[in-house]
């Protein structure tokens, strides 16, 4: 291994425990994330299905768009 991916490795963690932090203090004013509109929620009697996939779109944009700018601002 070179020294390069540990780099990658203990930013990724710090990440990690940034977003950990983010949703442990704030995590009462995020109770939308997950209820977008567009989320499928199917219920029945035995159980049901939930799959938030506007909510997916939403945080893949998100991601995306912070991942673009830390590439230009650092790289």
């Amino acid at each position: 291994m070179n020294a390069g991916i540990g780099k990658y490795l203990i930013g990724i963690g710090i990440v990690i425990v940034l977003i950990g932090l983010v949703v442990y203090f704030l995590g009462d004013k995020l109770s939308w994330l997950g209820r977008l509109p567009g989320d499928i929620r199917v219920e029945g009697k035995n159980g049901g299905f939930y799959f938030p996939i506007v909510t997916c779109i939403v945080v893949s944009l998100l991601l995306n768009l912070i991942i673009v700018l830390i590439r230009k601002f650092l790289g």
